[in-house]
């Protein structure tokens, strides 16, 4: 039971009000049907009847509503609710002048005078079980008006000894995949409920477990995964109040568990980051115990992969796995693997260089191992290729010449290459290889190249031109002559002037391209820009940087954006993006103010109708939602609501680029 005196319904004291005072009103549960009356002995018709959800009302000297009077007024509170076991309650009563409580017709409160200053009542008493109706009469004879009363149940466990009726409507699906038996029953209607508590037993046993509790009221449903073992279980479900007191048990509810099975396909394969193992998932398993070897010893695992990075470098190992239910029942293991091991390690410490003087030709790769921790080196692949990246499946470089020198437990290789061509710049990767002729993973890639040093920079990039579209800007211009050009620096400015005198000021750079086009992703809002295309060659020369001249293009974005506008600071703040994976525009939201629901709507920009169309014909009830009719080419505009029960909320907005 509580230890504050509960009104019974949410914040706010006026719910719905009466178009006229004759007029129908109905009010739900626990909320009180409000009646005004011209007069104090509440003969007549009502002027007025509206819904209350909370009796605290502080009207002065003036009258409670329009039509009525300031002084011989009275107003009736009624309702009905059900107070499930019942048990002790106390009343609170405060008026100036007269108030009356009422239980099911019997005045339990008589504070009836006309008083000049407010006159208050606590009452401790025992509401039966079951539905009862309050009556609370107010009057006001003359002068200032104010009235309020609280119900609250007391909660102290000397004073309540009344349990809570059994919780009703109990059921159970239970899910073979999963192990999962959900119960779900009807809410009590005790005020001074704490929660539920679950139990579970075997079918053949007397003695109950408790399995589960719920600590908030409006919780009715429990998850529970029983020993997967093939026996049958029984369910009930138990109420407790605040003093403690526990109610006898629901209708018990039985389901028959599956068998743990032993898992299946596991497989076990040497990799870099340790020695990945991997099986097939097992119906009502929650976790599984990954031993090695014929030891005892074994790792937890909670998905149906791990990877063994405790394993050292070539050394073999094999593998057997169990799985564990939620009750911790534990299934036979599964055979043991073939042994594998893991790979040496990459090498690292790479450097590459070329011999000095004029018409000499040799580079030098340098790369470090560590012969302790790296594993047992047989051999080593060395790659090279003039372009990257380097393909590593192509057959080894051979070397003119390899040796090595020996340190603790580094040892240093160094590879010389004399099949080379001069200005040329080649690239290298590296991968030990133990005596099964299984890789390691590549080194870092080194990159050097022979002299003759090219200090000439590319021609000036021609023809560019810009075009807007309804995603951004596309640029283009002509493939430069040079073989040596490896990309394209775009650059964007700030346009200033006119014609002959238009300048771009400002430049920045934006991206980069490998071929002679690029798209500029950007929102089209009639806004200007100007641009320009640096090209560069292998050795970094560019025209732009040396002389600080090039030719740029000006132009004038699209402006596709809505007609309708967004509200500045709406409550829900919407993300998009375009995943090129899956072909579809991705929103996410959060809502910045708290609401009663959680229901979505998400509207897209037409611009044929010049209108925000409804994507979601029902709300949505996650904060995520797919837009996969989204067109490309364009830029999509979208709102999302907040759709509650008298309408929606203000939209919040996002645009997401679409390219073609």
């Amino acid at each position: 039971m509580a230890t504050t005196a509960v009104v019974l319904a949410t914040a706010g004291t006026l719910l719905t009000t009466a178009p006229a005072a004759n007029a129908a009103v109905t009010c739900a549960s626990p909320v009180f049907k409000r009646q005004f009356y011209a007069n104090t002995g509440f003969s007549g018709t009502p002027k007025k009847t509206d819904c209350d959800s909370a009796i605290n009302e502080n009207w002065g000297a003036g009258a409670p509503a329009s039509g009525l009077p300031s002084n011989n007024f009275g107003v009736r509170w009624t309702v009905t609710r059900d107070f499930g076991s019942g048990g002790p309650f106390t009343f609170t009563a405060a008026a100036q002048d007269g108030i009356r409580v009422y239980v099911d017709g019997k005045r339990k409160i008589d504070l009836w005078k006309n008083v000049s200053s407010t006159q208050t009542k606590t009452l401790n008493l025992t509401i039966p079980s079951g539905k009862h109706t309050l009556r609370v009469d107010y009057v006001n004879w003359t002068g200032s008006a104010n009235v309020k009363f609280t119900y609250a149940p007391r909660t102290s466990a000397t004073v309540d000894k009344v349990k809570p009726l059994a919780p009703k409507g109990i059921s159970v699906a239970y899910g073979k995949a999963t192990n999962k038996a959900r119960l779900t029953w009807a809410k009590n209607a005790e005020m001074d409920l704490a929660g539920y508590r679950v139990y579970r037993r075997l079918s053949t046993a007397s003695t109950w477990t408790k399995v589960g509790t719920t600590t908030a009221t409006s919780t009715t449903a429990y998850t529970d995964s029983p020993p997967a073992t093939g026996k049958s279980y029984v369910y009930e479900v138990r109420a407790y109040d605040k003093a403690g007191n526990t109610s006898t048990g629901s209708a018990d509810l039985s389901v028959t568990a599956i068998t743990l099975a032993t898992p299946t396909g596991l497989t076990a394969t040497g990799a870099d980051a340790g020695i990945a193992v991997s099986w097939q998932p097992v119906a009502g398993a929650v976790k599984y115990r990954l031993a090695h070897d014929d030891s005892g010893a074994y790792t937890t695992v909670t998905g149906t992969s791990y990877t063994d990075s405790s394993v050292a470098r070539s050394v073999y190992r094999s593998y057997k796995v169990a799985a564990v239910d939620a009750s911790g029942h534990v299934s036979a293991y599964s055979a043991v693997t073939a042994q594998v091991r893991r790979p040496v390690a990459a090498p690292y410490g790479m450097v590459a260089s070329a011999a000095s003087g004029t018409g000499v030709y040799r580079l030098y790769v340098n790369w470090t191992v560590n012969t302790a921790t790296g594993g047992a080196y047989d051999t080593f692949h060395v790659y090279r290729s003039t372009s990257l990246p380097v393909d590593t499946t192509a057959e080894p470089f051979v070397c003119d010449d390899l040796s090595y020198n020996i340190g603790d437990d580094e040892r240093g290789y160094s590879c010389r290459d004399e099949q080379v061509a001069p200005a040329t710049t080649y690239h290298y990767v590296v991968k030990g290889v133990d005596d099964t002729g299984t890789e390691s993973l590549p080194s870092a890639t080194v990159s050097v190249a022979t002299p003759t040093p090219d200090t000439t920079a590319p021609a000036p990039v021609t023809g560019l031109t810009a075009t807007p579209t309804k995603y951004g800007i596309e640029l283009d211009w002509a493939d430069n002559a040079e073989s040596d050009v490896v990309r394209y620096v775009v650059y964007r400015g700030v346009p200033a002037g006119d014609g002959d005198g238009q300048s771009c000021g400002s430049l920045g750079q934006i991206g980069t391209a490998f071929k002679s086009q690029y798209t500029h992703l950007t929102l089209p809002d009639g806004g200007r820009n100007c641009y320009l295309v640096d090209a560069v060659d292998d050795a970094g020369n560019s025209a732009y940087t040396a002389t600080g001249q090039a030719t740029t293009v000006h132009v004038t974005e699209l402006d596709v954006r809505p007609s309708v506008a967004s509200p500045t600071e709406p409550p829900v703040t919407v993300n998009g993006f375009y995943d090129t994976s899956f072909g579809r525009v991705e929103l996410s939201w959060n809502v910045r103010y708290p609401y009663d629901t959680n229901k979505y709507y998400v509207y897209r920009w037409n611009p044929a109708t010049q209108a925000y169309e409804k994507l979601t014909t029902t709300p949505l009830t996650t904060k995520r939602y797919f837009d996969t009719t989204a067109e490309p080419g364009t830029t999509h505009f979208y709102w999302v609501t907040v759709a509650y029960t008298n309408g929606e909320s203000e939209p919040g907005s996002t645009y997401v680029i679409r390219q073609p």
